[in-house]
């Protein structure tokens, strides 16, 4: 399989865009659903700006290359067609949980009956503490209007369950597009689909499919999003976020506004009463942190130049691969391991996530001593991300080959079982 994997890599379209990254020496770098490797754009557009400090100072907010005044709303426009979104619909801002907060303030509108969010029981828990605090900003008790569709293997939902939950007292459904843990796919336009035959608006944290798996937001009528851009997007530790609004909503009023939602030719006027600019840019809060949100523009670049299809292309071809040598090369029952991410390709997101009850930790600690980088997600994951822009067949080949010698050896058995701040 190893000639197979090198085959593959000769063949591969995008091969060339991993000489554009910084890898980390005698690394094989497999985390990039949790945090992507930094590019040589990135880094050359926050050199750029950083120099644009050093000698335009204020100025720059206007006459920077690229204004810092309009950064947000041009960096949406650059990353627009990987979610599909039309124009104004995108906007480059705040942190993807503040982003949650400013954007269900406005959607969760609790009239009647209708008092209750839906959710599920999987998604990641900052998801869970908005929507918990935004029930109680409206006086009611999240214990009774949160609804949390259940699993039913404690890795994956059933869309079926999901639909079926959304009745006529819930005033909102927001789910994620990609379990964290698992990486199971949801079907966004059945969803959409699903809530607006019931008059529920919806939304969804896009953080885990983001640059990975191409959507079409405003032709499948999703209400409103937010996803992080330091994953498969590469936008560097802690990124500024991206904040979706579907053109319908342009005339709502946002709940949570701050004075870079105003309506931007009015901004510096000072004016007492707000007016938000009627695209999604009405919901930032604050001004943006230039410096830390310049990488996006350059790994923007790249990610466009390769083109999202093609990279999703790549990444299933790549999980697709790493299942196939996982079940070919593991010991006995595949170690003791089980596959958790969906089989599919329709329901696969952009990682390969190995559940173990017991060894899972030790097994993950086992790989990182090799230079092997996956992560742990508790109590019992271990989450495989090989990204199209920078990782090698050989990589995965040599991933596999990994795990087939620490099960074997037992190599595993070195390493606690104790899980340190950041798996």
């Amino acid at each position: 399989m190893e000639n197979k994997a090198l085959e593959l890599d000769k063949k591969d379209p995008l091969a060339h865009f991993r000489s554009r990254f910084y890898i980390p020496e005698n690394t094989i770098y497999v985390d990039g659903n949790s945090l992507g490797l930094l590019s040589v754009n990135a880094e050359k557009s926050l050199l750029r700006v950083l120099d644009e400090w050093k000698s335009l100072g204020i100025k720059g907010w206007l006459q920077g290359e690229r204004p810092w005044f309009y950064f947000a709303e041009q960096i949406g426009e650059m990353a627009a067609d990987l979610v599909g979104a039309g124009p104004g619909e995108l906007i480059f801002t705040g942190t993807t949980t503040v982003n949650i907060h400013a954007l269900v303030s406005t959607f969760y509108q609790p009239q009647g009956k209708r008092t209750k969010i839906l959710a599920d029981e999987l998604n990641f828990p900052s998801d869970m503490y908005a929507l918990q605090g935004q029930i109680r900003q409206k006086g009611l008790d999240p214990k009774k209007e949160l609804l949390l569709t259940p699993s039913h293997d404690g890795y994956n939902l059933d869309e079926d369950t999901i639909v079926s939950m959304m009745t006529d007292d819930v005033a909102l459904v927001y789910l994620p597009s990609v379990l964290y843990a698992s990486g199971q796919l949801l079907d966004m336009a059945r969803l959409t689909q699903e809530a607006h035959k019931r008059n529920i608006p919806i939304g969804f944290d896009c953080s885990h499919s983001a640059g990975a798996i191409p959507h079409q937001f405003s032709q499948w009528g999703v209400d409103f999003a937010t996803f992080c851009s330091y994953k498969y997007l590469n936008g560097g530790p802690g990124c500024t976020a991206f904040l979706y609004v579907n053109q319908k909503h342009f005339d709502r009023e946002p709940m949570t506004p701050g004075w870079f939602g105003f309506v931007k030719e009015k901004q510096f006027d000072m004016l007492p009463e707000f007016e938000h600019a009627r695209h999604a840019g009405g919901w930032q809060i604050s001004s943006p942190g230039v410096l830390g949100a310049s990488t996006m523009e350059g790994s923007l670049q790249i990610i466009n130049e390769a083109g999202i299809d093609a990279i999703r292309e790549k990444s299933l071809r790549m999980t697709t691969f790493l299942k196939h040598l996982i079940r070919e090369m593991l010991p006995g029952d595949h170690g003791g391991f089980t596959i958790i991410t969906p089989e599919e390709d329709l329901c696969r997101g952009g990682h390969l996530a190995l559940a173990h009850p017991e060894i899972a930790l030790r097994v993950n600690e086992a790989l990182k001593a090799r230079g092997i980088v996956p992560d742990f997600r508790a109590p019992d994951i271990i989450r495989i991300a090989p990204v199209a822009l920078y990782n090698t067949y050989h990589e995965i080949h040599q991933v596999a080959t990994a795990l087939k010698e620490i099960l074997e050896s037992k190599e595993y058995l070195q390493y606690e079982n104790q899980r340190k701040p950041i798996s």
